[in-house]
């Protein structure tokens, strides 16, 4: 029998990503391959649904094919997925009635305020464990069958399906056969109740989205379907699926309440399992299902940052003061400090623990010796600042001092900004050797349904440390520059008009 893999397809919010991993979570070959953005409006953030599937479907093909390697070499695929990014198409033809809207998109803002207005963020909050944001899917599938014409009496007759983008991708590959998602992805629509694990009625009637559109509920680790036979590696079954962020805290081996991971991706989104028991948040954080594997499922408390290593892409593509991420690194650290810059990168709002749609960026005590090295040191600072700002509710709402971070994606890359993460939470900050957590999650969930891997002590094993931070600053000194951005963030809040959201 030919030696055996694991493929794991890894769809983000920039880029379409698949990486094939040994037994020993080794990468073997990886391909990747960016889709544009489409900005409609000012807080609108859009994605072609094709150019998501054929950038998802090349480079799958292309990993599979760099290793070479065939359909008889992969055991199994697990998929995970840029979250709450919804797309809505036409069930007979597979054809998309109108762009996927992304997980940024502040369009439903008014509609948020609505539901509050009327008293409904407690009921939203009892069930889904989340707030009544734009952030979230529901209001974006509403607002697609509000805006596009027909749609809702098509989805009323049960002529079109929607779903996050990990259900879109399993019916794309399995030929249409399978419309399905996971308890993660579907805890992050505002339609499920967290506690019966099911799709809610009261719910979907306040949010007006038919049942008949979504998706059957499964669990995070099962086989799903088989990519055709038409696709490359056809017929292999794919049985793992989680949004990024929950594959993520899988792939980084937290599988103890009170450990905790952040990646720092396009935005930052910092996790902490919480075992069985799903726990409110008290502190404006998001209670979330963390995976189900049979018929066990533990949570998570979530703190989501929406502009994370998208503001060093800020710097590179709107503002070219850099070329590169690395630069910004580079010139970041012939400054000791940002010379009293403070960014907030707040360009489609604020997420935890602000939750203000109406914030937007702003830049504060620039002065006439601000220099671009200090706008990269404050950039870095800037993710950071926001990443404290959620470990601090974090640890108020589980009770928990956290004594390690384990941090991922591109952005944790950035040796002076996770030293002064390290700093500002005064608490050690580590890497792993392999950065690629995400896709690493989704590869163990899939790996455990077709039993590549045994348990879950045999993949805690395969994490190994890469590199640590200590702090090297007295909490004293990182005190004031505290107080300053929270100064900053209090200045950029409540900037747009109710009627320019």
């Amino acid at each position: 029998m030919a030696k055996q893999y694991i493929l794991a397809i890894d769809q983000g919010t920039t880029s379409s990503r698949a990486i094939v991993f040994d037994e020993q979570g080794k990468t073997i070959s990886t391909a990747q391959k960016e889709f544009p953005q489409i900005y409609p409006k000012p807080g609108w953030v859009e994605h072609d649904p094709m150019e998501i599937w054929s950038s998802q479907s090349t480079v799958t093909a292309e990993a599979v094919s760099r290793a070479n390697l065939d359909s008889d070499h992969i055991a199994a695929v697990g998929i995970t997925n840029q979250r709450e990014t919804v797309i809505v198409w036409e069930k007979a033809s597979g054809k998309p009635i109108y762009n996927a809207i992304v997980w940024q998109d502040r369009r439903t803002a008014r509609t948020c305020k609505a539901l509050k207005d009327a008293g409904k963020e407690p009921l939203i909050k009892k069930k889904t464990g989340l707030k009544g944001d734009p952030y979230f899917s529901g209001t974006k599938i509403a607002w697609i069958l509000d805006h596009v014409e027909g749609a809702r009496e098509r989805a009323e007759a049960g002529e079109l399906l929607c779903g996050t983008v990990d259900t879109w991708l399993i019916w794309k590959f399995t030929g249409g056969d399978a419309h399905v998602t996971d308890v993660t992805n579907a805890s992050r629509t505002l339609l499920f109740d967290l506690k019966a694990e099911c799709w809610d009625d009261e719910l979907l009637d306040l949010l007006r989205v038919p049942r008949k559109m979504l998706p059957e509920i499964k669990s995070s680790s099962e086989v799903y379907g088989r990519i055709s036979g038409t696709l490359y590696p056809g017929g292999v079954p794919i049985a793992g699926i989680a949004g990024d962020q929950h594959a993520a805290l899988f792939g980084q081996a937290c599988f103890e309440p009170g450990m905790a991971k952040n990646t720092y991706g396009t935005g930052c989104f910092l996790l902490m399992h919480t075992g069985e028991k799903a726990i409110p948040s008290e502190n404006n954080l998001l209670t979330t299902i963390a995976w189900k594997i049979g018929d066990k499922t533990e949570y998570a408390l979530e703190g989501s940052v929406f502009i994370g290593g998208a503001v060093i892409q800020w710097l590179r593509d709107e503002l070219r003061i850099i070329g590169s991420a690395a630069e910004c690194d580079r010139l970041a650290e012939t400054v000791e400090d940002a010379g009293g810059l403070y960014l907030v990168p707040a360009f489609s709002g604020l997420g935890a623990p602000h939750w203000d749609p109406l914030a937007r960026g702003a830049c504060f005590g620039i002065t006439r010796g601000t220099q671009r090295a200090h706008f990269c040191r404050a950039a870095l600072e800037s993710i950071a600042f926001q990443s404290y700002d959620l470990m601090k509710c974090m640890e108020k709402d589980s009770g928990i001092t956290l004594k390690e971070l384990r941090v991922d994606g591109g952005a944790s890359k950035s040796r002076p900004m996770m030293q002064f993460q390290s700093d500002l939470l005064q608490t050690e900050v580590v890497q792993p050797r392999c950065i690629e957590t995400t896709a690493l999650g989704a590869a163990y969930l899939a790996g455990l349904a077709v039993g590549y891997w045994e348990s879950r002590e045999e993949i805690q094993t395969n994490w190994q440390e890469g590199k640590r931070y200590l702090p090297g600053k007295d909490p004293g000194e990182m005190r004031s520059g505290l107080d300053k951005w929270q100064k900053a963030v209090s200045r950029s809040k409540d900037w747009l008009d109710e009627a320019e959201s």
